[in-house]
C-alpha cells in the first residue's frame, strides 16, 4: 500500500459533473492525503461549482477547457464520469498526454467501442481501470474470501437479481435509455456491477438464452426488462433477471448454490446457509438480509479510487482493468444478440478472444 507519510498527494482530474459528480468528490475528499482534486472538467463550469462543498481540501478549477487538464503536470489520474457517447474522443488526447484513467462503468457503448479504449490505453502505455465498486463491498470481498477457500464447493447453480424501478421521467431526462446516449437500458446501465460482480465470483459464461423488452411502464428505446439463462465455463447454470420496472425499488442480489453450501449475496448482508443445517450471516450481528445501517455509498467508491491511485504508483494492475471489463460487455451483447435473433448464443472464450 501507499506510504502516506512519504509519498506526495496525485493530482486528479474528474471530467463530468452529473449525478454521480457528487459521489466522486466526496470520495476524494475523504482521501485527500493521497489524491488532490485539481480540477473537475464540465460543459457548464459554473454550474458545477457547487460540487466544491463536498471538498474540505483546496478548490479545485472548475473550467470547460480540457486542455488545461492535458496542459497540468501535476494532473496524473483522470476520473471520466461523463456519458459513453462521449468518450473516445476524451480518451484519446489524455492517453496521448501519458494521463491514467479511471472510468465509471460502462467502458463505452457497445464491444467494439470498450475493446477500441481498452486498445487505445495500452499503446499509449497508461493505466486504465474501470469503477465496479460493488466488488469493494465487504460481502462481496467475503464471498470471494470463502469460494477461494474451497469450502462452499463449486457453484452449480448462480442466480443474479436486479429489480430495480425508474420512473418515467428518469428517462426523460438527457436522452437516458437510448443506443446513441448509453448503448441500451438496464443491462448496460444498471445491471453492468451486479454482472460484473458475479463474472468475478462464478466465472465466464460459454452460452446464452435470453429475452429482452420494453414493458408498457416505460417509453424509452432500449430495453427496461432482460432474461437470461446462462452456462457458465465450469458447468454451473444460472439465470439472470434484470429491470427497471420493480416498484418498490428492490434490491441486486446474487446467489451461488454450491456443494455444500448456498451463498445469498446482498449489498449489506451475505447469508451461507450449510448443507448441515447452519446459517452464518457477515456481518455476524446481522439478524436478517436487511442491513442494520447502510454503508454510504462514496465509502465504495473511495475504495476503488484508492485502489487505482496505489496501482498507478506501483505500477501493477488496478482492481478491475480495462480488459477485464471486456467480459461484461461481451456477455451484454450477447444477451441482447440471442434476444433479437431468438437463438442461443456461444460466447467467445476469453483466453481465445484477444
Amino acid at each position: 500500500m501507499i506510504d502516506e507519510t512519504n509519498t506526495p498527494a496525485i493530482g486528479v482530474a474528474l471530467i463530468g459533473a452529473g449525478m454521480i459528480a457528487e459521489r466522486h468528490v466526496t470520495a476524494l475528499s475523504a482521501i485527500r492525503i493521497k489524491a488532490q482534486l485539481a480540477a473537475i472538467v464540465s460543459r457548464h463550469p459554473d454550474r458545477a461549482r457547487h460540487l466544491a462543498r463536498h471538498y474540505e481540501g483546496p478548490p479545485p478549477l472548475f473550467t470547460s477547457d480540457l486542455s488545461r487538464v492535458i496542459q497540468d503536470p501535476q494532473v496524473q489520474v483522470v476520473v471520466i464520469a461523463t456519458p459513453p457517447s462521449v468518450r473516445i474522443e476524451l480518451i484519446e488526447s489524455l492517453a496521448a498526454a501519458g494521463k491514467h484513467i479511471l472510468l465509471e462503468k460502462p467502458v463505452a457503448r457497445n464491444v467494439e467501442e470498450a475493446a477500441r479504449v481498452v486498445q487505445i490505453c495500452k499503446e499509449a502505455g497508461v493505466t486504465l481501470g474501470v469503477l465496479f465498486q460493488h466488488r469493494v463491498r465487504a460481502t462481496s470481498i467475503e464471498a470471494k474470501r470463502l469460494l477461494q477457500g474451497g469450502s462452499p464447493g463449486a457453484p452449480g447453480h448462480v442466480e443474479i437479481a436486479v429489480p430495480l424501478w425508474r420512473a418515467q421521467s428518469y428517462y426523460d431526462e438527457l436522452e437516458r435509455g437510448t443506443y446513441a446516449r448509453d448503448g441500451g437500458g438496464v443491462l448496460i446501465t444498471q445491471a453492468i456491477h451486479t454482472i460484473d460482480l458475479a463474472l468475478s465470483l462464478a466465472g465466464p459464461v460459454t452460452r446464452v438464452q435470453a429475452m429482452t423488452a420494453t414493458t408498457p411502464l416505460h417509453r424509452m428505446e432500449a430495453e427496461d426488462f432482460a432474461v437470461a439463462g446462462l452456462h457458465f465455463a465450469s458447468g454451473a447454470v444460472g439465470s439472470l433477471v434484470a429491470n427497471t420496472a420493480t416498484y418498490p425499488h428492490g434490491r441486486e442480489t446474487i446467489t451461488l448454490h454450491c456443494q455444500n453450501a448456498s451463498i445469498h449475496l446482498g449489498s449489506e448482508v451475505l447469508e451461507v446457509n450449510w448443507r448441515d443445517g447452519r446459517v452464518v450471516r457477515h456481518p455476524a450481528n446481522a439478524t436478517s438480509l436487511e442491513p442494520a445501517g447502510p454503508t454510504p455509498k462514496h465509502v465504495w467508491h473511495q475504495r476503488v479510487i484508492e485502489d487505482f491511485i496505489d496501482a498507478v504508483q506501483q505500477g501493477r494492475d488496478p482492481m478491475v482493468t480495462g480488459h477485464e471489463a471486456l467480459a461484461s460487455h461481451r456477455l451484454i451483447e450477447a444477451i441482447e444478440c440471442s434476444s433479437r435473433q431468438g437463438i442461443a448464443i456461444d460466447l467467445i472464450n476469453p483466453a481465445d478472444s484477444d
